[in-house]
């Protein structure tokens, strides 16, 4: 089934407000403040606010993720980061699993019925791969590609938006290949939100989350090999 492009007048505006999006971030100094060396700083600004206003501050939180993601703005994983320290596990993980796959699932539109001929001149190396891919493996293909991360995941959300793939198999493959990384990504926030002092950087648990995510991208690939050979 053929692919429908967005009306051209709706086109022009939704482009606009992206473009706006990512020039509002950037002149807001939105850059600045996802740098990995504030991360500390933030986390502490962030727990306060939750602790004043929760409801409000979880809600913000959901809402900004999905943003980023959905824009391509490359700061999740400092979210990811932040959540853990600010959440804890299971809520940050929560949280972060369903604002993860939405965002990615609102980029994956973006290049659907905005931005196709741009994505196919952008990635026109890239595109027969994931053709191939996606014609041989279906939703196996997508599943590896959220696992072991061999390409950005930006331009897995918008080269897939090109694909004949329906928007929930979309959504629920990603959400379900996501996860193993968003739970280590988490669990490492939950650390660095614990460190006080230089001492606390070798702490038995803090080196465990840092050796996970360092040994993510061997255990994955490691493990859908195994997945798939049964």
């Amino acid at each position: 089934m053929p692919i429908k492009s967005a009306s051209i007048p709706l086109k022009l505006s939704l482009i606009l407000v992206v473009v706006a999006v990512f020039i509002g971030f950037y002149l807001g100094g939105g850059s600045d403040m996802f740098e990995l060396s504030n991360l500390q700083q933030q986390q502490k600004s962030w727990a306060s606010l939750y602790q004043q206003h929760q409801l409000l501050f979880i809600v913000g939180f959901f809402i900004l993720y999905i943003a980023m993601t959905a824009f391509s703005i490359p700061a999740a994983s400092l979210l990811t980061l932040l959540a853990g320290s600010v959440f804890g596990f299971s809520f940050g993980l929560l949280l972060v699993s369903f604002a993860s796959s939405i965002g990615a699932t609102l980029a994956f539109w973006i290049a659907r019925f905005l931005l196709g001929d741009k994505i196919k001149q952008r990635f026109s190396k890239q595109l027969p791969k994931f053709h191939r891919g996606f014609a041989k493996e279906g939703n196996v293909y997508l599943f590896a590609l959220r696992l072991v991360p061999v390409f950005p995941f930006f331009m897995v959300n918008l080269v897939m938006g090109l694909l004949p793939i329906s928007t929930w198999r979309y959504y629920w493959v990603s959400q379900v290949g996501m996860l193993p990384a968003t739970a280590i990504y988490v669990y490492a926030g939950t650390e660095l939100g614990k460190i006080r002092q230089i001492s606390d950087i070798a702490s038995p648990s803090l080196l465990l989350a840092l050796a996970l995510l360092g040994l993510l991208p061997l255990i994955s690939k490691k493990a859908l090999a195994l997945w798939q050979n049964k």
